[in-house]
């Protein structure tokens, strides 16, 4: 298939170019046009707390942004009932109000429902609702935030700071979207770097760029199409860009070096592009096709948030793994050998006197670098070694997995220097689980009705003289009068835990659920985090059985071979588990916290099944590409020792750059200010330079020494097996006068 593709696109090149582009534009158009559906909120969570976030949404609450003032004691003089923090009190209702942004102002001097209060008197709220819609209200938020800052001038000896859902977009919300542009514009041009310094030519850096942002483009487009029916968070469109640009590049790279190969050695235009489509084109597919299987695993979940990342990386994946095989060689046949030109390099050496210059590295006979050979003849010579050395290291990075901690992101999630982040924390310190509450949603056909109302006052009463729950207590009526929300103030880890199984499993039953046609669920963040981590614990044991079954029977049929499909495995597996133990490390243990900047804690829960699906199929590239070269060597007549040397020998180099630019690409994620986001990009970065070093220059080649002709096994019973082709190398060169040994051709 690849080599049918391969061939008609370098035939036909101009139509395939016209081909390919008319797809990017239409799918752009139209996914620009339709826009993307974003997943709704309870679409993120799983169990009771999904059908009460749902019944929440459903509910038509009016979309208002709550904001709260802490006022806080300096002095433990000073009390809410000193006539100071009295003052200063009405100062902020009477500065809110005057901006015209501020309305239903609630203080703890109010008779009815007060705005709550520490026991010891030395910590209150105000508390009052931005007008307007909701989700623009942080354009609207900054004059009452000058107003409550003038207060916190005329009154240095409290505390007055602001904090809620608009000033929070507004003071952090920001700064987080500027990380992302940040970051997203660096990708491009930290990858046409390494490009360049990898080829020393202008075009190979140019046409896997041009490759793979022309896939993101379409994918993005296909994705607004798909998020009709599987909504996606906002967030999934910076991870397509980030496995678009890493798959793409990747891909393209293999296919570029192995048909610079082939002309190098004498071979035509012609076919040079169809040992590359054979080869190089055919690992692609297998490769792609692996990385798709592995995402698709996440679909396992039923989680909203996994889902539409399979959904937006299966689709980034797919349009590059076809543009790679159309486009890319219809692109390499425009320009033949102009590919080689060297035109940025010679600048710079003429510019620099020739003081800077570099090697080319797409023509001649590749022989993966000083460092390389070296790493590989050691390797070779004493495979025992090296072996239990590297699988001892690993291990032992691995082992502080055991003690691995999860957590739900919250404010923490946040760092850096945030003045608003220490708002809320001390907020939190004053009136636990206040900034997160649990919320009771009460659903029935008239919740205003003397028995409901009774009975949500008696929950109240239930929840807070057991001490499940603590003040602040709010209820909400929706303009319907069918859905209640009822928030109560929990604690957190196991005391959090606690009390919502108390709510769901007593204190629900006995009062509002008691109700005849009433129904209520527990939702808020440790509600959320305790239905999550119930959903992962039965649905991650068929993530990764799918992902290793299916990952193992693609390449038990590539190769023919179930040695090979285990080692792949095997391998795989030691690369994440060595990212898991650094990830605990680093952010658990707190080892490089000032460099990253960061606050020592428990690793984001959704992190782990994550980039176990995404690292899983990204290792993958390596492994098929250097088994390809392998096997094609091994088929030519080699032992398995000389065609282990071989064919990491001519992939090393292109190995190398790929491997530096995915690190590259996904460290610049770990200068984010969300902690998750910079445990995902060390994550992802530490194990693609695990996997790309440590496991594909000495484990792999070690352990393929060791086997031997075993390497190949394929028991007689598994001989029913489909097996997916293998592109055919032909040995003759175009030119008589040229005979490329086959080592070479290898």
């Amino acid at each position: 298939m690849a080599a049918r593709l391969g061939g008609w696109s370098a035939r036909h090149r101009w139509w395939a170019i016209l081909i390919w582009l008319s797809f990017v534009v239409l799918a752009t158009v139209v996914g620009n046009a339709v826009g993307t559906t974003p997943m709704q909120s309870y679409e993120g969570q799983n169990g009771d707390s999904r059908r009460a976030q749902q019944i929440i949404d459903e509910a038509g609450f009016p979309d208002v942004a709550r904001e709260m003032v802490l006022v806080q004691a300096r002095d433990r003089g000073v009390t809410v009932d000193s006539p100071e923090f009295r003052q200063t009190v009405q100062e902020i209702r009477s500065a809110v109000e005057a901006t015209g942004q501020a309305t239903r102002v609630t203080t703890p001097y109010d008779g009815t429902a007060p705005a709550p209060r520490t026991a010891d008197g030395t910590t209150a709220l105000v508390l009052f609702d931005m007008t307007g819609a909701g989700d623009s209200a942080d354009e609207r938020v900054q004059p009452v935030l000058d107003a409550v800052a003038d207060v916190q001038d005329r009154h240095p000896g409290l505390r007055v700071e602001q904090a809620g859902a608009a000033s929070a977009q507004r003071l952090a919300g920001e700064a987080v979207n500027d990380d992302f542009r940040r970051a997203e514009a660096l990708s491009l041009p930290i990858t046409a770097i390494i490009l360049l310094i990898a080829f020393g030519t202008l075009l190979p850096t140019l046409i896997p760029l041009g490759v793979s942002m022309t896939a993101f483009f379409a994918a993005t487009g296909l994705l607004a199409l798909a998020s009709k029916v599987l909504h996606v968070a906002d967030t999934t469109t910076n991870l397509m860009l980030l496995i678009g640009l890493a798959v793409g590049v990747d891909y393209s790279l293999f296919y570029v070096r192995r048909e610079r190969e082939e002309r190098a050695r004498g071979r035509s235009r012609e076919h040079a592009l169809e040992i590359a489509a054979a080869t190089s084109g055919r690992a692609v597919l297998i490769s792609g096709v692996t990385v798709i299987v592995a995402m698709a695993g996440m679909f396992l979940t039923d989680h909203g948030v996994f889902m539409g990342f399979a959904q937006g990386t299966i689709l980034v994946v797919l349009t590059a793994m076809v543009a790679s095989v159309t486009v890319l060689p219809a692109t390499l046949a425009v320009f033949g050998d102009a590919v080689d030109a060297r035109v940025i390099h010679g600048i710079v050496r003429v510019a620099t006197r020739g003081r800077v210059t570099w090697p080319r590295r797409l023509g001649g006979r590749a022989g993966g670098g000083r460092a390389w050979n070296a790493v590989l003849t050691a390797v070779l010579r004493r495979p025992w070694t090296a072996t239990l050395v590297t699988a001892g290291v690993l291990v032992a990075l691995a082992a502080p997995v055991i003690g691995i901690r999860l957590g739900q992101p919250g404010i923490d999630d946040l760092q850096g220097d945030y003045p608003i982040a220490a708002t809320f924390k001390a907020i939190d310190r004053a009136f636990p689980g206040g900034n997160e509450p649990a919320t009771v949603a009460v659903r029935a056909n008239d919740v205003s009705s003397p028995e409901m109302r009774d009975a949500i006052e008696r929950l109240k009463g239930q929840a807070l003289s057991t001490g499940v729950a603590h003040e602040p207590v709010s209820v909400q009526v929706n303009p319907a009068g069918t859905v209640a929300t009822v928030q109560l103030s929990i604690g957190y880890g196991d005391q959090g835990r606690a009390a919502v199984a108390a709510l769901r499993e007593r204190i629900i039953p006995e009062t509002v659920g008691a109700q005849p046609g009433a129904r209520a669920y527990v939702t808020g963040n440790m509600a959320a985090t305790v239905d999550f981590n119930r959903q992962m614990a039965r649905t991650a044991p068929l993530v990764l059985a799918f992902v290793l079954v299916f990952a193992f029977l693609l390449l038990l049929a590539s190769f023919r071979s179930i040695t090979l499909a285990i080692q792949a495995i095997v391998l795989n597996l030691l690369s994440v588990a060595a990212a898991y133990g650094v990830l605990v490390l680093v952010f658990q243990h707190g080892h490089g916290a000032d460099l990253l900047g960061f606050t020592p804690g428990p690793i984001v829960n959704w992190l782990p099944l994550f980039l176990f699906v995404i690292l899983f199929g990204l290792s993958m590239d390596y492994q098929v590409f250097i088994l390809s070269r392998i096997r094609e060597a091994y088929d030519s007549g080699m032992t398995t020792e000389q065609a282990v040397s071989a064919g990491i020998r001519s992939s090393a180099g292109v190995i190398t750059s790929a491997a530096l630019i995915m690190v590259a690409v996904f460290a610049v994620f770990a200068t984010m200010s969300l902690l998750s986001f910079k445990q995902m990009g060390v994550g992802l970065a530490v194990a693609i330079l695990i996997d790309a070093t440590v496991v594909r220059a000495v484990l792999l080649p070690a352990t393929m020494k060791l086997l031997g002709a075993r390497a190949w096994y394929l028991p007689n019973w598994l001989s029913w097996l489909p097996t997916l082709p293998h592109g055919e190398v032909t040995e003759e060169a175009d030119d008589p006068a040229v005979r490329p040994d086959p080592v070479a051709v290898s």
